[in-house]
């Protein structure tokens, strides 16, 4: 039998990119050197990555046809009752509409207790945006993604600040990641070891869009193929430095 599933349980959306040659001063009618029209989102973006990592991945998110289709509704708990855990080895999720997220976490939980070991599924979460009821999904997921914006509203100076400040509302064994732009990225597993990796940075800043979900997938796929933290984090930030010097995703590999 292959290599088992990662499933991203989240957003789908067009993203419309115009590249400039520098950052427009207000007011101004500088020219736009180029768009162009990209399927985005975290989840969707974070299973683009895993695709080209070669990693067997799925997604789970509401699509619709058309060009601009508005007022999506997020995946509900009843919906995640038809998905097989048998398929999947990883289940992550970009933090929506937690209240429901937590109910399928919980889903998750109780298929880990009675399952045999070669059958668990590990479960992480992204808590991006600093909205409170987000802040829910901290005590789920065996390996949790805070971003840097969530870290400073919560008063942290610093990846290392956060992770250390935020451990305490995970639930036991498991691991915090946070990931601070061009410092690098730090994280903390179940031993309490505070594990820092530098950023990468490209010859040239191109393209930021999608660092962060890029960052995500790389650490899940470390974590995933039994890598130590230390290595997922360098690997992480590896590739999200790759990611910044080039439009786009294809230029990752």
């Amino acid at each position: 039998m292959g290599e088992k599933r990662i499933l991203c349980v989240g957003l789908v959306c067009l993203d419309i990119i115009s590249v400039v040659e520098r950052y427009p001063p207000e007011d101004s009618d500088s020219r736009c050197l180029s768009q162009r029209w990209q399927r985005g989102g975290n989840a969707s973006n974070t299973c683009t990555v895993l695709a080209l990592l070669g990693a067997p991945c799925a997604f789970m998110g509401s699509l619709a046809p058309g060009q601009a289709a508005d007022n999506l509704p997020d995946v509900t708990a009843a919906d995640f009752e038809h998905v097989n855990l048998s398929q999947y080895k990883w289940i992550h999720w970009e933090g929506r509409n937690a209240s429901e997220q937590v109910k399928m976490l919980r889903r998750v939980e109780e298929h880990n207790r009675t399952c045999p070991a070669s059958e668990r599924v590990t479960t992480s979460v992204e808590v991006e945006k600093s909205r409170p009821e987000l802040y829910q999904l901290f005590p789920y997921g065996d390996v949790v993604f805070v971003s840097k914006d969530v870290a400073k509203a919560l008063g942290f100076f610093s990846a290392s600040e956060a992770v250390k400040g935020l451990r305490g509302r995970l639930k036991p064994g498991a691991t915090l990641i946070c990931a601070w732009a061009e410092a690098g990225a730090d994280a903390m597993g179940p031993d309490g070891v505070l594990v820092h990796s530098d950023a990468f940075s490209p010859e040239k800043v191109v393209d930021t869009l999608g660092a962060g979900d890029t960052f995500n997938a790389s650490v899940i796929l470390a974590l995933s193929r039994g890598r130590p933290l230390s290595a997922a984090l360098a690997y992480g930030c590896q590739v999200a430095g790759r990611k910044c010097g080039v439009h786009g995703y294809a230029g990752i590999v």
